[in-house]
């Protein structure tokens, strides 16, 4: 009997391969493998890029040529490949630079003015008559040496390499060994040279821009423990400017090291004739509206201007700096661990060049030469720098340590009292005579507030700040000999009306307090506190003569429970981030400057300022609405970005529901807004031309109200208040996230 076997399909294919392989031996050998390929790739296009970073990661110097190695990668270090120099759209350039002792002579003395960079690459430029600008003041044409960079895309055919790894090499055309002309620069092997790289890219609207540079010492080859010139971090230009709003010349240049070794000391602008070395245009574009000159009439403005592109006109003179004191270099110029390795170069007693580019070339009717250092020296006839910013910054300092002691706390039958004293850094008390009045309308006070972790007291006639501040030089009890001011409120404000229940309240007691110090004058004179001088000659509104700071103190929270001060008060939800705004402002913004409490009176349901164009007065508004905060990126912050100044949770919708804002209608009448909506009109204006009726139609739809006739109007409904109008639900779909997003970030 014959077995039958059923072979499957997979069982037939192995016996044929099997069979087949036999037959293949049977032949004889299939000779030598062959070599292995070369490994692919891993890159990415650059027409897919999203990002691009690049890097330098060599350069060498033979007989005067510079080559350059560097690569390009994107934020997930994938390397870009397929630089295409005839790429439309691509632009990519080079410079070269050399960090050498200068010195100068003034008169008969040669003076050493420490290292500075000088561009082997240079122009000379005329004035273009046709770009002169209108107002002429403060501007002197003239012919001008300009650094510069060359192309990739116009060197020779085998200056740019292409490895096509994602590494690439650069020839530059410029001979570094023996440059004359239009500036001369001797090429030293012991010196550091900086190669720098910009590349930008456009593709329709999108524009991409990588910035990168090398420093080395070719007589060694060393990169790291060479002479350098690092003075500021851009870091701490971010404090206060955005990075999108720091990309210059076009948007290709964004790194600080390439500035400085391209805006060098011989470098100006023809139109103008005014300097563009770094040093010199930074500080004279910062001090902008307070940049003075002293002339036989007086002190004359001096702003600084630059012509651009295309005669692009760039006038400085209505930058308004927002460091107050603006004299606290330490506000850029930041030391310590992980600074800058030349952050204290501004201390070094050097250069005329940051003098000038501040306090001009006649700051006073004094001063007959440009040659500050022959004075502005340590141990010199005048204060040195550090000295003199020292001095002038040293009243804030001081104000730091400066705190109020608040004792014996109660209320009696509706009547507030306590106990307060200022003290100084050393604890000791300050007198009555010390505390200043930088106004009439700024009196040094003490702010009593209730309900602080909600919105602060409801502004009304009895509540509001002007209602709940004592201020302290008027207190009619005061102790000279403790130096204590006994406030009660019957005496010092009877306009002042608290809830008929305190006890369980989040309450606050903010010291708003200045005191004056002596400072100016010549010679090293000293500063320290100092009993207040006015000028009364108008008694209704006397002026404050002597220089003064305000105390740098938390206030006192806590919760009333009618015996003691001891249990902490409910926390506010955070909002903004102080810390931000102190980065950019400092210890003076506007008034009452201690600290950033401004919410505890610009509340946002504060009435309107019928003096200003009867506009909003919340904190809010004021703060969305200041000069500098609306800029929309031209130089400094960039307003649609929330986290400027906010906290991440700081623009969180539906927390605080029975929150109203008092607002003006196009007719310029008062009308109320509710919680979420209200917030959003601090910057989106009913009354602005550009709020469409869609928007209204929005915010409505979904709860919101826009000019209700009262408050109660403007808040949800409830057994307390029928009528209540506001339902929003805006915070369904606008998370934070999502308004950032809305925002473009």
């Amino acid at each position: 009997m014959m077995n039958k076997f059923n072979l499957s399909a997979a069982s037939k294919a192995l016996l044929t391969a099997g069979v087949l392989s036999l037959a293949v031996t049977g032949c004889g050998s299939d000779g030598k493998d062959g070599n292995d390929g070369n490994d692919g790739v891993i890159g990415v296009s650059i027409d897919n890029a999203k990002s691009i970073n690049a890097i330098m990661t060599d350069a060498t110097v033979d007989a005067g040529t510079v080559t350059v190695d560097f690569k390009l990668e994107n934020d997930n270090g994938v390397a870009i490949i397929d630089l295409d120099l005839a790429k439309e759209g691509l632009e990519l350039n080079f410079g070269i630079a050399q960090l050498s002792q200068i010195t100068e002579l003034m008169g008969e003395t040669e003076v050493d003015r420490g290292f500075q960079w000088q561009a082997y690459i240079n122009s000379e430029k005329t004035p273009n008559p046709d770009y002169a600008p209108e107002d002429d003041s403060n501007i002197k044409p003239s012919n001008q040496f300009q650094a510069n960079v060359e192309s990739a895309a116009s060197s020779c055919e085998t200056c740019f390499v292409d490895n096509g790894d994602g590494s690439y090499s650069y020839t530059f055309k410029q001979n570094i060994a023996d440059v004359t002309t239009p500036v001369t620069v001797a090429f030293n092997a012991e010196n550091t040279q900086r190669a720098t790289l910009e590349l930008e890219l456009e593709r329709g609207s999108q524009k991409i821009a990588a910035n990168a540079h090398f420093d080395w010492q070719p007589s060694t080859g060393m990169t790291d423990g060479i002479q350098t010139r690092n003075v500021v971090a851009i870091e701490t230009c971010y404090t206060c400017h955005q990075p999108e709003s720091l990309a210059f010349h076009g948007g290709k240049r964004i790194d600080l090291e390439n500035c400085a070794s391209c805006h060098t000391a011989t470098s100006g602008d023809p139109e103008t004739g005014n300097s563009i070395d770094f040093t010199y245009m930074i500080h004279a574009i910062h001090k902008g509206s307070d940049r003075m000159i002293s002339t036989a009439e007086g002190m004359v403005p001096a702003p600084y201007k630059v012509i651009g592109y295309k005669g692009g006109v760039h006038d400085y003179g209505d930058v308004k700096y927002p460091q107050n004191p603006a004299a606290d270099c330490a506000a850029c110029h930041v030391e310590g661990e992980s600074a800058p390795a030349d952050a204290d170069l501004f201390t070094a007693d050097l250069s005329n060049t940051a003098c000038i580019g501040c306090h001009t070339e006649k700051p006073s009717q004094m001063h007959s030469s440009t040659n500050c250092m022959s004075c502005h020296v340590e141990g010199g006839y005048a204060r040195s720098g550090e000295e003199a910013h020292g001095d002038a910054t040293k009243r804030y300092k001081e104000s730091q340590g400066y705190s109020a002691k608040f004792t014996d706390v109660k209320v009696t039958d509706g009547v507030l009292t306590f106990d307060v004293q200022i003290l100084n850094e050393k604890d000791e008390p300050v007198a009555r005579e010390f505390i200043a009045n930088p106004s009439s309308h700024t009196k040094s006070s003490v702010y009593f507030s209730w309900d602080i972790e909600k919105d602060y007291p409801a502004y009304t006639d009895s509540t509001k700040y002007s209602s709940r501040n004592f201020a302290l030089t008027y207190v009619k009890d005061y102790n000279a000999d403790t130096k204590t001011f006994s406030v009660n409120s019957s005496v010092d404000n009877p306009k002042l009306v608290l809830p008929e229940e305190l006890n369980g309240k989040s309450v606050e007691l903010y010291a708003a307090v200045a005191t004056c110090f002596k400072d100016g004058g010549y010679g090293r004179p000293l500063v320290e506190p100092i009993a207040c001088k006015y000028d009364e000659t108008n008694p209704d509104s006397p002026k404050l003569l002597t220089s003064h700071a305000y105390i740098q103190d938390e206030p006192l929270r806590f919760t009333w429970n009618g015996t003691d001060t001891t249990k902490a008060a409910k926390e506010r939800r955070e909002i903004i981030d102080s810390a931000k705004c102190m980065g950019c402002h400092n210890q003076e913004i506007v008034h009452f400057d201690n600290g950033v409490n401004c919410q505890a009176c610009h509340t946002p349901d504060k009435g309107l300022n019928k003096w200003g164009g009867n506009v909003p007065t919340s904190f809010a508004y004021k703060a969305h609405k200041a000069d500098g905060h609306y800029l929309k990126g031209s130089g400094t912050i960039l307003k649609s970005d929330c986290s400027t100044c906010h906290t991440a949770d700081g623009i969180k919708l539906g927390r605080a529901a029975d929150r109203v804002w008092q607002d003006v209608n196009a007719e310029g009448e008062a009308v109320w807004a509710s919680s979420d909506a209200g917030a959003c009109l601090t910057c989106h204006r009913p009354t602005d031309p550009w709020f469409k009726e869609s928007t209204r139609a929005h915010i409505e739809s979904f709860g919101g109200v826009l000019d209700a006739d009262s408050a109660d109007k403007a808040k949800p409904a409830s057994v307390d208040n029928l009528a209540g109008l506001a339902n929003e639900s805006c915070s369904t779909c606008h998370s934070p996230e999502q308004v950032m997003q809305a925002h473009g970030h």
